[in-house]
């Protein structure tokens, strides 16, 4: 067998173009964002070396840190390479000097043209090229499967048996196994047409409650989701009902931006309905004190911080919690605009939403339209109510 470990890659990685945010972005983040980042403040000699324009126009002492294409004119190399400790760069007192592979990369990279890249959340996902259908493909993942395959001497497994792929399809769309008569009729369906038997039975399993149970988990951990309060005694909490709004909006396929909007600000949507302020429970996954000598105020602010950083983790693709105390020196997120957001989010003081089963909400619908008929009727025998 092939060691993972051991398997060639599909291009030589010596030969592939270093891309910014994987090969040099950590680099310069860990050696030189500290003095030379977005902090106006901790910023030295004038120098910026997050963002290409302002690296290529250079500091105070007016040469250019960085020459796309000539490493040997490069500020950035020459202070990096320096013998002197006076003119080496990061300085001796705050940091070990480069490694000899990471200047390497500097070099090639430079060499290569210096191209930055934004931070990776801002980077919309593109499509790979497709590569050639194979021979015996059956979709587009066949093709690319096979094209590894062929890329490191390797043959496909041999198709797997109609009971099996049954099985399989099940786990991985619904996690539960499948009867023993739900695999005998995929198999004699699959023996009629076994590209039609698999586009039914991922129809038919899509339909199920047990799809978004599933899937509706990989948000569940992202939002933090707990059935109790996680501090000290740690007693259960009623969250379940934002849980079931999970599953609902996976199962009838609920669009992205909605499925956001709606969990961040479900309650400011005009007329808001009793699920649009369910789904606010995102932001109410935070743990709990219930000591008896917290301060509820602190601990109100510890949940929007809370909030902040699932939001970004879970929402921006971006770590906002080192922003609570400084300006980020890898993401770019401004101390400034850290608490901007966090005034959005810092404008409720309600512990927590009630929930009503249907039944109680026919009721309080009807005890409503009660009220408002008796109060017409006294408004009319007293004309002068106001």
């Amino acid at each position: 067998m092939l060691a993972l470990s051991a398997m060639p890659t599909a291009v030589d990685a010596a030969a592939a173009r270093l891309e910014f945010n994987r090969d040099i972005r950590p680099i310069l983040s860990d050696n030189c964002f500290n003095c030379h980042g977005a902090d106006a403040s901790s910023r030295k000699g004038g120098l910026r070396l997050d963002e290409r324009d302002a690296a290529l126009k250079g500091g105070k002492s007016g040469s250019a840190a960085i020459v796309p294409g000539k490493p040997g004119e490069s500020e950035l190399l020459l202070r990096a390479r320096s013998p002197h400790d006076d003119e080496v760069m990061p300085p001796p007192n705050k940091k070990e000097r480069l490694k000899p592979a990471d200047v390497a990369k500097l070099e090639r990279w430079i060499a290569e043209g210096a191209d930055y890249q934004p931070h990776w959340a801002f980077i919309p996902p593109q499509a790979p090229a497709q590569p050639a259908k194979a021979k015996g493909a059956g979709n587009p993942i066949d093709s690319r499967v096979a094209a590894r395959l062929a890329a490191v001497g390797l043959q496909p497994s041999p198709a797997a048996d109609a009971a099996t792929l049954g099985r399989r399809i099940h786990l991985d769309v619904t996690g539960l196994p499948p009867t023993p008569a739900e695999v005998e009729a995929f198999v004699q369906a699959a023996s009629r047409d076994r590209g039609a038997a698999v586009a039914n039975l991922l129809d038919q399993l899509l339909q199920r409650e047990s799809y978004g149970e599933k899937w509706a988990r990989l948000w569940l951990d992202a939002a933090r989701y707990s059935d109790s309060n996680g501090y000290e005694k740690d007693l259960p909490r009623e969250q379940w009902a934002w849980r079931d709004w999970v599953i609902r909006a996976f199962n009838r396929d609920l669009p992205y931006d909605q499925f956001i909007i709606e969990q961040i600000a479900g309650d400011l949507l005009p007329q808001a309905t009793q699920d649009q302020i369910v789904a606010t429970g995102f932001l109410r996954n935070s743990m709990i004190n219930e000591e008896g000598a917290i301060i509820p105020e602190q601990f109100r602010k510890e949940e929007i911080f809370d909030r902040m950083d699932c939001i970004g983790k879970a929402v921006l693709g971006l770590t906002l919690q080192c922003a609570q105390c400084h300006t980020h020196k890898f993401d770019p997120i401004s101390h400034d605009e850290y608490f901007g957001l966090f005034a959005f989010i810092d404008n409720t003081y309600e512990a927590q939403s009630w929930v009503y089963t249907p039944d109680q909400q026919k009721q309080i619908a009807d005890l409503e339209r009660t009220i408002a008929t008796l109060e017409n009727r006294l408004r009319e025998s007293r004309p002068t109510w106001r």
